[in-house]
């Protein structure tokens, strides 16, 4: 799995961390019970604060993508998080700005659609 850092955009590097992770989950380029690097070898690899990995792999942990242990490190969970009503508020949230900015763009209800169609589909397929 690539993991891309943006080092000049406004998204916190611990955050375009975890989304990459996140992605490569959904992806199906980070297995369940698949061992991630070492938060220092991470750190390393892709040139950033160990600490900011540490975050990063923390709130995945939090958020139930990821078990953390002293002896294995950071390992894919085996069953991913549910649904859940603080999901779903925070999909509202962001899903609102989002199509909020693209209505002031002009962009088309149907473009927008078959966008979010199309990078749903990437997902579904790579796992099937």
């Amino acid at each position: 799995m690539i993991i891309k850092i943006d080092f000049e955009s406004e998204i916190p590097i611990y955050e375009q961390l975890k989304r990459s992770i996140i992605e490569g989950m959904a992806a199906g380029d980070l297995k369940p019970g698949e061992s991630l690097p070492s938060v220092r070898q991470m750190a390393q690899d892709i040139g950033i604060n160990l600490h900011t990995v540490n975050k990063a792999y923390s709130i995945l942990k939090s958020d139930g993508y990821l078990n953390i242990d002293r002896r294995t490190g950071a390992v894919v969970n085996e069953s991913y998080p549910k649904d859940n009503e603080n999901f779903d508020e925070k999909l509202v949230r962001e899903l609102s700005y989002l199509l909020a900015e693209a209505y002031l763009r002009d962009n088309k209800l149907e473009d927008i659609l078959k966008l979010c169609s199309s990078i749903y589909k990437k997902y579904n397929v790579k796992n099937k």
